[in-house]
């Protein structure tokens, strides 16, 4: 096997993580990794891919799409590595918008079920109580404060608590406690001075109360934005519905999960499978996430002093 060859010539690129070590390069039993998209089952002529992208656009058989849509990956991989083509990836690939699970196909092809599976695994397990934990020891703000409390709430304590349900959840409040944690980044030379953890979050996450119009929402936003998070449900803390929101197109996509981390999961997901760059905003605790949780281009991509000095508290 291939992958297991690369491993073993090169130690150094074996993934601690996984169960061989070599499953991000290929995982037998899903079909996923690196070299996935190299199999002759996944390289397809232009005509092929052209024929097999009309048939998506009227199908409504979801098990014949999302085949379609992985014979089709490396097609997709190439328009959003080419800076002119990869904001016509879902003008080309519509399907994105209705039918769920697609952006999780997709990302698993990119980096295997392994690597997609971290942030649900960890962030209860490893992350979320030492988060709140280090929130405990900043400058006190009413935010950060109620922040804390709603992330240490239990379920039952959402439901008969009145401050709790103008709150988000445990789960997403402990999120957005990251963003107090490793705080924003600055906007530039015209906007100088720090930008608030409150301010933040507005660009990771809008709640709408149901009844409300999504397509109004969409239609009401006057510029480009990075990938955002709409929550919809009757209050803050109980969410029926999250869409992602996604940058340029404006196309609202469901989500499959319904939980919180399932939806911060496919939007963290979402900026990998589009090729969006991170909101400037929220480039720090991205960084963070991507690198600390996922554990992807570990000492490739650029982080600042804070993201490692809160990876180090947080891991010893």
């Amino acid at each position: 096997m291939y992958a297991r060859g690369i491993v073993e010539l090169f130690p150094y690129l074996m993934d601690p993580y996984s169960k061989n070590g070599y499953e991000h390069f290929y995982d037998g039993e899903s079909g996923s990794g690196y070299l996935a998209s190299f199999s002759p089952e996944m390289t397809l002529s232009e005509e092929q891919c052209k024929e097999a992208m009309a048939l998506m656009r009227y199908c409504t058989d979801e098990a014949t799409i999302k085949q379609k849509m992985k014979i089709t990956f490396q097609h997709r991989r190439s328009m959003v590595l080419d800076g002119e083509k990869s904001s016509n990836v879902l003008t080309e690939f519509p399907r994105f918008k209705d039918v769920k699970g697609l952006i999780e196909q997709d990302f698993i092809l990119q980096f295997g079920e392994g690597v997609a599976a971290r942030f649900i695994e960890r962030w209860p397990t490893t992350f979320k109580q030492k988060v709140i934990q280090q929130c405990k020891a900043l400058p006190s703000t009413i935010d950060l404060e109620e922040l804390i409390y709603c992330a240490e709430a239990t379920l039952d304590e959402e439901e008969i608590d009145d401050t709790l349900a103008l709150g988000w959840d445990s789960d997403l409040s402990s999120i957005i406690l990251l963003l107090h944690l490793i705080p924003p980044s600055a906007q530039g030379r015209r906007r100088p001075g720090k930008v608030s953890a409150a301010q933040a979050e507005k660009n990771l996450v809008v709640f709408k109360k149901c009844g409300s119009s999504i397509q109004e929402h969409v239609d009401a936003i006057k510029c480009t934005t990075q990938p955002y998070l709409l929550a919809v449900g009757m209050k803050r803390s109980t969410i029926h519905e999250f869409f992602i929101i996604l940058d340029k197109q404006l196309f609202a996509t469901p989500c499959k999960s319904t939980s919180t981390l399932g939806a911060f999961d496919k939007l963290f997901k979402a900026h990998f499978v589009f090729g969006t760059m991170y909101n400037q905003m929220l480039h720090n605790m991205y960084t963070f996430i991507q690198t600390t949780i996922y554990n992807i281009d570990i000492g490739q991509v650029q982080e600042s002093p804070r993201v490692a000095e809160v990876r180090a508290r947080l891991l010893h």
